[in-house]
């Protein structure tokens, strides 16, 4: 007499992928029924009100406030002009010959102003006193023009 071709393994490897199956229909019928229950979209909305606290209910129209495109400003403030232009006294604090750089105190404001060796007109050394003209550079305001007085 001949044996069955099904073997343990066989049988073993059949109910897995049934119960899988199964497990699968199982899992879609109980996502189908929470999202009946749940609502969608609308029960996921959430509104903001008028003090800036997040809310699910929708803001009332009669409170809402207009507001100009032109009243907002977006990144930084706009600066005040400088006046850059006229000509400052002030004293030398710092000066390094090797590394070509130094500062300089307004005499005024008592400002600490940057200035490198390219900005003077003269060699200056510590402690002299200067006049100068101040410049926008990339990392703030520069003295340029620098000249012993």
């Amino acid at each position: 007499m001949a044996r069955s071709q099904e073997t343990f393994n066989k049988k073993e490897k059949e109910k897995k992928r049934l119960k899988k199956r199964l497990d699968k229909l199982a899992r879609k019928e109980e996502r189908k029924a929470a999202k009946s229950e749940g609502g969608g979209l609308e029960s996921m909305m959430a509104y903001v009100d008028e003090n800036g606290n997040i809310t699910d209910t929708p803001p009332d129209p009669a409170k809402k406030k207009t507001i100009k495109a032109s009243s907002i400003e977006i990144g930084i403030p706009k600066r005040e002009k400088e006046n850059l232009s006229a000509e400052h006294l002030g004293k030398v604090s710092f000066f390094d010959d090797s590394k070509g750089f130094g500062f300089i105190i307004d005499s005024n404001t008592q400002e600490r102003y940057f200035v490198h060796v390219s900005g003077l007109t003269e060699d200056v050394q510590e402690s002299d006193k200067v006049s100068f003209e101040l410049e926008r550079g990339l990392k703030g305001i520069n003295a340029v023009n620098v000249k012993k007085v």
